[in-house]
């Protein structure tokens, strides 16, 4: 499936009873990996004790980023999907090689692809893109209904 580093710090790991992950997971460039990605994050949402609608939007927006990371990065390359959740508050990171700035799209209803981003944009609290040297992070934070 891929590698899972745990990156809590010492103060995180001491604040558990408040929920807060730092989690990262690599996966190879494959049809297979949004799936992955979606499970793996799910579970972490879960055990953070985030459920419900909230877990639901967190793993269908990130399988759309993760998606878009195979399909527009390079095919010889990992997909790196990192969680932070601090409370209520869950971030999902998605970094790849590739180029370029995600936009959003509105393709014609019957097109067969290229509702992603609407998507993120539509049911995140916030979303943004990061340009670095070595390719791009796309990003997502849902905040939970308490």
């Amino acid at each position: 499936m891929g590698d899972v580093r745990d990156l809590r710090s010492a103060a995180s790991a001491r604040r558990r009873d408040a929920h807060v992950v730092d989690a990262e997971l690599v996966v190879e460039a494959e049809r297979s990996a949004p799936r992955a990605a979606r499970h793996w994050v799910m579970r972490a949402v879960a055990d953070a004790g985030i459920g419900g609608s909230t877990n639901q939007v967190v793993e269908l927006l990130t399988g759309e980023l993760v998606a878009n990371a195979v399909v527009h990065g390079p095919p010889d390359r990992a997909v790196t999907v990192r969680v932070r959740i601090d409370g209520l508050a869950v971030r999902v990171l998605v970094s790849d090689a590739g180029g370029g700035v995600p936009v959003v799209e509105h393709p014609e209803p019957t097109a067969p692809s290229g509702r992603g981003l609407a998507l993120v944009e539509a049911l995140s609290s916030d979303w943004g893109t990061v340009s670095r040297a070595d390719g791009k992070t796309v990003w997502f934070e849902v905040v939970a209904d308490d």
